[in-house]
């Protein structure tokens, strides 16, 4: 397997790979028009292009034999979605194919976060996982976070409540 650093002309294969993972993974727990909303509006082009072109962002391919099977995006600086503190990186996603879960591309994509967040040297990483996935909370348990606050995603009109997970870098 390969990872590798997605670039301003992979968009439009970004965009397939997020909505494809992001579908897969809720769709069977949020109504149809939700998803539909948020499948449009989170993963625009306009928007990923932006996003891709952002300094505090940055965003890796899981790849195998050519194809792309998952993603992983984190932010620092303002480009964090709540904390914005500069000692923390924040892992945004890391979405894997259901047909590849279980076959530890999750953790090469968590293991690569860590990796970016020793390179900035930041003090913590922290991330938001839906209080519905026991799945990722158990893998983010078992990676050494600890639910340390809550806050709300939004998914078309439905408020749904994530835990806020944080894991201290040791220097």
């Amino acid at each position: 397997m390969n990872i590798r650093k997605v670039n301003i002309q992979d968009v439009e294969k970004l965009k397939e790979i997020g909505k494809l993972t992001f579908a897969e993974t809720f769709s069977s727990e949020n109504s149809e028009e939700n998803m539909k909303q948020y499948l449009e509006n989170g993963f625009k082009t306009e928007k990923l292009t932006a996003e891709l072109t952002d300094q505090n962002t940055e965003f890796y391919f899981a790849e195998l034999d050519g194809k792309i099977i998952g993603y992983l995006k984190v932010n620092v600086g303002q480009s964090q979605t709540e904390i914005k503190d500069k000692d923390a990186l924040e892992i945004e996603r890391i979405y894997v194919l259901k047909a590849f879960h279980g076959k530890k591309v999750g953790q090469i994509l968590f293991d690569k976060a860590i990796e970016l967040a020793r390179e900035k040297s930041v003090e913590y990483v922290w991330l938001g996982v839906w209080e519905q996935n026991p799945r990722a909370i158990r893998f983010y348990e078992k990676n050494g976070f600890v639910a340390f606050g809550k806050h709300i995603f939004k998914l078309g009109d439905d408020e749904q409540t994530d835990i806020m997970m944080k894991l201290r870098l040791k220097k």
